[in-house]
């Protein structure tokens, strides 16, 4: 049963007990949430534009790269964390907000007053796939079941006409490839025709390297057509392949070049360690790519640099392109890509939950002395100035470097609108 009246911040804190409350990583959790929680929709639903269900929603940037489009609404997500389903609630009004555990909630439940979707997306976390077991041996109240298994058992129950499955890369590697075998031969089960690929944002004009693996599946064995780059990067090839194999996809020339780093961000004000800034700066020629990010914004949000130690200054003074930048002695642990600077005329290299900490994977300013700050990542993100983001600044940065970018959500979703009628 769901209940309304939750405050998610009396009980939510990342990696800390809290009235049961025990988040695993950015996962699932070994103690369930004392309430849960349903935000209604605000507004509704544009007529004539597709239903989305998008599950382990988090705060909701693919399903809000398919509303961008105008050609989708989200009618339902559902999130087991709380501050991220408050910001998913923002900035999806037309959608029914589910703080809950997918697998203590019907699908009838979950989609009550809700359009039936006629597309689910979403990319259950990777915990537990080491148990995937045959499909017929499950149940919808299987407690057994993996999270995966769930967004199976989604699709064979509301039977949309199209699914849109994301994940990690590393889910091909994963058993020898035995995971994602078994992932397409559950799909192929419920009467599905799949298509996968590995898709990397930078081609598509993401300023970052950020490789997701994606899964298309058709209730009525139409093909699904795969968008196109629009942009290129000497040195990169987009991936797409089958189980257990990946094949090189070369684009055609008359290509855009990659968005970089500055690309993104140079008409921020530069800030100095612990200031911050809202307002824009003045007599920049923003580029295309910062154009559609800023939109009608005229105030900046979200622009404050963290407060770095005198020590962690001194060693960000010395940073490079990697750790081996550094004085000999001045770092002893730590990834080669820690405390390094991001190339300003190179996509940023993957995102991580961390950027605000400079002894992450390279995510200090390419010259300025501190890491980046939360509207950079949202940039680098593609999450549009205008996005709402809610909660503690640490948490909004880990809501932004675990999120699908909106702009990978949006060229898949036109895509596939050209494929439903």
């Amino acid at each position: 049963m769901i209940t309304s009246c939750f405050s998610p911040w009396l009980c939510y804190h990342y990696g800390v007990m809290r009235r049961n409350f025990t988040v695993v990583g950015e996962g699932y959790v070994i103690s369930k949430p004392s309430q849960t929680f349903i935000r209604e929709a605000a507004t509704k639903a544009k007529p004539g534009t597709i239903p989305v269900l998008d599950l382990f929603c988090g705060i909701g940037g693919f399903s809000y790269g398919f509303e961008s489009t105008g050609k989708f609404t989200v009618g339902c997500g559902i999130d087991l964390l709380p501050d991220r389903v408050e910001t998913f609630a923002v900035n999806h009004p037309t959608a029914k907000a589910v703080c809950a555990d997918v697998r203590n909630i019907s699908f009838d439940e979950l989609c009550r007053g809700c359009n039936p979707p006629k597309v689910i997306i979403g990319g259950p976390p990777c915990q537990g796939y080491s148990s995937i077991r045959p499909f017929r041996t499950l149940t919808e109240r299987d407690q057994r079941n993996t999270l995966f298994e769930h967004f199976a058992l989604a699709v064979g129950t509301l039977r949309p006409a199209w699914f849109i499955f994301e994940n990690v890369v590393g889910i091909l590697t994963s058993q020898n490839g035995a995971i994602v075998k078994r992932i397409l031969t559950e799909f192929e089960g419920l009467g599905y025709r799949l298509s996968w690929r590995v898709l990397n944002g930078v081609f598509y004009g993401l300023p970052q390297k950020r490789e997701r693996f994606i899964l298309v599946g058709s209730r009525d064995g139409e093909d699904f057509t795969w968008p196109e780059p629009t942009h290129h990067m000497d040195g990169i090839r987009s991936m797409a392949g089958r189980a257990g194999r990946k094949q090189e996809v070369v684009a055609s020339g008359g290509l855009k070049s990659a968005n970089s780093v500055m690309d993104a961000i140079h008409d921020l004000p530069p800030l100095e360690s612990g200031e911050s800034a809202s307002e824009y700066r003045l007599g920049v020629r923003l580029t295309e790519y910062e154009e559609e990010m800023r939109g009608d914004c005229r105030v900046l949000t979200m622009h404050s640099a963290t407060k770095h130690t005198p020590k962690l200054l001194e060693i960000i003074k010395f940073a490079g392109t990697s750790k081996s930048a550094l004085p000999e002695g001045m770092v002893t642990s730590g990834f080669t890509s820690c405390y390094s600077r991001l190339d300003p005329d190179l996509p940023s290299v993957t995102l991580t939950v961390n950027f605000l900490n400079p002894s992450s994977n390279k995510c200090i300013r390419p010259e300025q002395n501190r890491a980046l700050t939360p509207r950079e990542g949202a940039r680098l993100q593609s999450f549009p100035d205008n996005f709402q983001f809610t909660g503690p600044r640490t948490q909004v940065a880990k809501q932004i470097g675990n999120a699908v970018p909106p702009l990978l959500g949006r060229v898949l979703a036109e895509s596939l609108a050209r494929l439903i009628r």
